[in-house]
C-alpha cells in the first residue's frame, strides 16, 4: 500500500467534509474538535495504525509541536478581546483567570491527595494542569468579533488566554517537588521569586512587543508606504519574537504572545475609537480602495489589526486540526490505561464539583448575573493546554508520577471535548434566546 497516498487522501476528504459540513456541524451538538478526535483514535494504533505516536517515546516531538501551536490560539484571542483596558469588563477574565485558578488548583490538589493518595508533588501536578481552560477548542466561544463585548463570551476568552500561562508556575512547582520532595519547599523564597519573575517579565515583553510592533508597522505604512502585503508573516514574526524573547528572559511565553495580542488591539482601538468595530469601519472600503486603506491613517491601523487576526484565526484551525488528530492518536494507544473509575472520578470531581465552586466563588458579587456565571462554571474546557502540560511532565518528571497522571489528565481531555462539545452549542442557544428575550440593559458599564 502507498501510505503517503492514503494520507493525502485522508488529510483530504477530511479538510473536504469539514469545509462542507461546517453548517451543519454548527447546527448540531458537536464541535469539529469531537471529529478530528474520533478520527485521530481511528487512524491511531487502535484503528487503522497509519499513525503510531506513544505518550513517552515521542513526548518531546509532541510537546514542541503542541508548544509552536499553542502561541498562535493565544494570540488569536488577545486580538479578539477589543475593549479598553481599565474598563470594568476586564475584571471578569482576570477573576477567571486568578481567583478561580487558584482556588482550582488548591480544590484538585487537596483532592488529589486526599482521596487519590497521591503525592504533594503529583497532586499539584495534576491540579496544575488541568486548571486552565483551553484557548484553542473553546474558540465557539469567543467574541463574535473584535469589540463584541457580551460579558459571557469575553470572560470566558480572556480567562483561556490568560490562564495558559498563569498556570505554568504552578506546573514548574509540582514538577520540582515531584523531583525533590519536601525539600523543594525548604527554601520557597528563590522558587517564589522565579515565578513571580516569569510572569512579570511575560507580560512586560509582550506588552512592549505588541505595542511597539503595531506601531511600528503602521508608522512604516502610513508614512513610507513600505511593510505592505505578507501579513502572514508580520502574525507569525511578532508570535515568534515574542515567545522566544521572553523564554530569553526566563519568562512565560504563552502569557507573553496573549498580552502581544491584547496590546496589538489596544492600539488599534486608541486609533480607530470605540464607536465602531473595525470590521464596520473596513467594510466601507471598496475592492479599489483596498490597498489605499492600508496606508490610511485613519484605516491603516484597523486593517492590520483585522489582517492579522484573521491570519491568526486561520492557522489556528489548522493547528486544531492537527492537534486534537496528535491527542486522538495518542489516547489511542493508551485508552487501555484511562478505563477505570479513578479517571472518571477526577473528571467528574473537576467538571461538577471543582470548576462550578471555584468559578462561582470567584465571580461572586460581580456584574454577571446567575444565568451567566453557571454557564462560565460549566464551560472551562480542557484540551491542549492540558495536553501541553502531560507532555512537559513526561519529560521533566519521575517517570512513575507521570505514568500515574498521563490517564487521568488523558481522561479529563477527552471526557470535555465530548461533553462540553456536545452542550455548548445548545446552552449557549439558550442563552442568547433569553438574551434576546429581554431589552439589554447597554453594554458593561457596572463594576465587575
Amino acid at each position: 500500500m502507498n501510505i503517503e497516498a492514503v494520507w493525502f487522501l485522508l488529510i483530504g476528504a477530511l479538510f473536504v467534509l469539514m469545509a462542507v459540513s461546517k453548517r451543519l456541524i454548527d447546527a448540531l451538538p458537536m464541535t469539529g474538535a469531537m471529529v478530528y478526535l474520533v478520527v485521530g483514535f481511528l487512524i491511531g494504533p487502535t484503528g487503522l495504525g497509519l499513525l503510531n505516536l506513544d505518550l513517552y517515546r515521542d513526548s518531546h516531538l509532541l510537546r514542541l509541536a503542541t508548544e509552536a501551536a499553542l502561541p498562535v490560539s493565544l494570540f488569536a484571542v488577545g486580538m479578539h478581546l477589543r475593549v479598553a483596558c481599565g474598563h470594568p469588563l476586564w475584571r471578569l477574565p482576570l477573576r477567571l483567570a486568578a481567583p478561580a485558578m487558584l482556588l482550582t488548583i488548591a480544590l484538585m490538589t487537596a483532592f488529589g491527595m486526599g482521596l487519590l493518595g497521591l503525592g504533594l508533588g503529583a497532586a499539584v501536578l495534576l491540579a496544575a494542569a488541568l486548571a486552565p481552560t483551553d484557548p484553542v477548542l473553546a474558540n465557539e466561544l469567543r467574541p463574535r468579533e473584535a469589540g463584541d463585548d457580551e460579558p459571557l463570551r469575553f470572560a470566558l476568552s480572556g480567562e483561556g488566554g490568560a490562564n495558559d500561562g498563569a498556570a505554568f508556575p504552578f506546573v514548574i512547582l509540582g514538577i520540582a517537588l515531584c523531583n525533590a520532595g519536601p525539600a523543594g519547599l525548604d527554601q520557597p523564597w528563590p522558587l517564589a521569586a522565579a515565578l513571580i519573575w516569569g510572569v512579570v517579565s511575560a507580560v512586560g515583553i509582550g506588552w512592549l512587543l505588541g505595542t511597539l510592533g503595531e506601531r511600528l508597522i503602521a508608522t512604516l505604512r502610513i508614512r513610507y508606504g513600505n511593510a505592505l502585503g505578507l501579513d502572514e508573516f508580520l502574525a507569525l514574526g511578532l508570535m515568534a519574537l515574542c515567545y522566544g524573547a521572553t523564554l530569553l528572559a526566563h519568562g512565560y511565553g504563552f502569557l507573553a504572545v496573549f498580552c502581544a495580542g491584547v496590546a496589538l488591539r489596544q492600539q488599534e482601538l486608541r486609533a480607530t475609537g470605540s464607536g465602531r468595530t473595525p470590521r464596520a469601519v473596513l467594510q466601507e472600503v471598496t475592492p479599489a480602495e483596498s490597498e489605499e486603506s492600508t496606508q490610511d491613517p485613519q484605516l491603516a491601523h484597523a486593517h492590520l489589526a483585522e489582517s492579522m487576526m484573521a491570519t491568526s484565526v486561520g492557522l489556528e484551525r489548522f493547528a486544531e486540526l492537527a492537534l486534537m488528530l496528535v491527542i486522538g492518536c495518542v489516547v489511542s494507544a493508551h485508552w487501555r490505561d484511562m478505563l477505570g473509575w479513578t479517571p472518571l472520578l477526577v473528571a467528574a470531581v473537576l467538571f461538577f464539583a471543582v470548576r462550578p465552586a471555584s468559578v462561582m466563588l470567584a465571580l461572586a458579587g460581580s456584574s454577571m448575573d446567575r444565568r451567566q456565571r453557571w454557564l462560565a462554571s460549566w464551560l472551562g474546557i480542557r484540551g491542549v493546554g492540558t495536553f501541553y502540560y502531560l507532555l512537559l511532565a513526561v519529560e521533566q518528571a519521575p517517570q512513575d508520577v507521570s505514568r500515574a497522571l498521563a490517564p487521568l489528565l488523558l481522561a479529563a481531555i477527552v471526557a470535555s471535548v465530548l461533553v462540553h462539545g456536545i452542550s455548548a452549542s445548545p446552552l449557549m442557544g439558550w442563552y442568547y434566546s433569553r438574551l434576546s428575550a429581554r431589552p439589554r440593559r447597554g453594554k458593561a458599564s457596572r463594576p465587575a
